[in-house]
């Protein structure tokens, strides 16, 4: 092949990268922005009493735990050490959407548990360190 071929592939080359970077800025533009949420679940009032979360009738809420950190909406999860709840870090776009997510746990359906959603600005130790 000889250089102006080889230039003509190079072009041909430069405007589909161009093409692609500006599809992607479009679609990177159009992507719905997420907000963390910090939901805390306590005891609810089908809570079993003296009985350690191991103990819950929780089987259907770790399945449903389970299928939002498969969706991508979850990025942390547990319970707390001293068997009075849980808590879980949730990215969806609206804090209607958190309403929707946690109203559907079988958990909170059941009244084994109550729960807090709060908006949450999450910091990383070097984000703080820069700005301080």
């Amino acid at each position: 092949m000889n250089i102006a071929g080889k230039r003509r592939i190079f072009s041909v080359m430069g405007v589909g990268l161009v093409v692609l970077c500006s599809l992607f800025g479009m679609l990177a533009a159009q992507a719905p922005q997420k907000t963390t949420f910090l939901v805390i679940y306590r005891p609810g009032p089908n809570w079993l009493q003296g009985k350690p979360a191991s103990e819950q009738p929780l089987k259907e809420h770790g399945k449903y735990i389970h299928s939002l950190f498969e969706k991508g909406l979850l990025k942390f999860a547990g319970p707390f050490g001293d068997d009075k709840g849980g808590a879980f870090v949730l990215d969806v776009a609206s804090e209607a959407e958190a309403r929707v997510v946690v109203a559907e746990d079988p958990g909170i359906k059941s009244g084994v548990f109550l729960h807090e959603i709060h908006p949450w600005q999450l910091i990383s130790r070097e984000e703080f360190l820069k700005k301080n």
